[in-house]
């Protein structure tokens, strides 16, 4: 029986923590509506597989942009599936939710996150910033007191954050992510090779042959979209180094912010930051070759964290087995 459920609510991807048991639902932040009766379709993973296939009467939605919630009742209604979908049985039981949000939200943004939850059926809705909860599922000592520099790449915000004693001391957010980065690779097609491609297939590149640096062995992928020029369908061929320039500006962008924090950051905590390295967390980390760009762009060290994807969703789980711990220092209530 669930009593406490940790989400990270992401712009791409939403993930549900419960304690003693882990990730238990990892879904696209994606919700599929019928519009002649304003009825919800599907949540989802079903959701995600309508997109670009729809009829004029079905519409796609991500109700989640750059973090932050853009449309309310359908984030809403997304929170109820996921809350109702991890307590089955005991779901009359309202549970203590906490909500992972970008550290730059302001505080409408995160009034609207709050009363999400508490319409979506949550007895309480805590929020806590996502670089701290990034660092926490990281494995980082965030009570310590020496500096550790977090960079949490998602789908819509890129949030780099040096944190000591439990607190964040410089924190930057800037609204570049993986979202952009698709954008970037689609931009390039539709320039370069007069070809139009849906959203999944834009996806299915990025995993399979994305890098942030040009690699001596090369991988190719055959795709297939619109041509713009007959509109038919057409076959091409595009390879790591072509989506390596496509999404350098992206990249540089995220870099930049990253030498932004480094700046600000008190010396001390500078030599400390310097000694241990940065940790990469979020789903945009997983592009292959990042830290490497990174360390080379800023001349300090830069890893991987175990499981990018979900150190938000660990991170909420080690706050709602210890709440009165961390009560104080990450979370506002409403």
């Amino acid at each position: 029986m669930p009593r406490k459920i940790g989400i990270d609510l992401g712009t791409c991807n939403s993930l549900v923590f419960i304690p003693g048991k882990g990730v238990v639902l990892q879904e696209p932040s994606v919700v599929a509506v019928a519009l002649s009766e304003n009825k919800i379709l599907a949540v989802g993973e079903k959701a995600k597989e309508m997109i670009g296939r729809t009829p004029d009467t079905i519409r796609v939605y991500r109700p989640m942009k750059d973090g932050v919630i853009a449309d309310f009742r359908v984030t809403q209604a997304m929170l109820r599936y996921f809350i109702d979908k991890v307590s089955g049985f005991w779901r009359f039981i309202k549970p203590e939710v906490i909500i992972g949000v970008p550290a730059g939200i302001t505080s409408t943004e995160r009034r609207a996150v709050i009363e999400a939850g508490m319409t979506a059926g949550a007895k309480q809705v805590f929020v806590a910033k996502e670089p701290i909860l990034a660092a926490i599922g990281a494995g980082i000592p965030i009570n310590s007191c020496s500096g550790n520099m977090i960079v949490d790449i998602g789908g819509g915000t890129s949030e780099v954050a040096v944190i000591s004693l439990g607190g964040i001391v410089t924190a930057h957010s800037v609204r570049v992510a993986g979202d952009e980065m698709d954008l970037a690779i689609s931009d390039y097609i539709k320039k370069k090779h007069n070809l139009a491609v849906g959203e999944q297939t834009i996806e299915e590149i990025k995993i399979k042959i994305g890098t942030a640096l040009p690699e001596k062995e090369e991988k190719t992928i055959e795709i297939r979209g619109r041509d713009l020029i007959s509109g038919l369908p057409k076959n091409i061929k595009i390879s790591s180094t072509e989506i390596a320039g496509a999404i350098y500006d992206t990249l540089s962008e995220i870099i930049l912010t990253v030498k932004q924090v480094l700046r600000d950051t008190p010396p001390e905590l500078s030599a400390d930051v310097m000694d241990k390295g940065m940790v990469l967390a979020g789903g945009g980390a997983l592009l292959r070759n990042l830290p490497e760009l990174i360390a080379q762009s800023t001349g300090v060290p830069c890893v991987l964290a175990e499981d990018p994807l979900s150190c938000v969703a660990k991170g909420t789980g080690v706050v709602l087995e210890n709440l009165d711990v961390y009560k104080k220092s990450i979370m506002s209530k409403k």
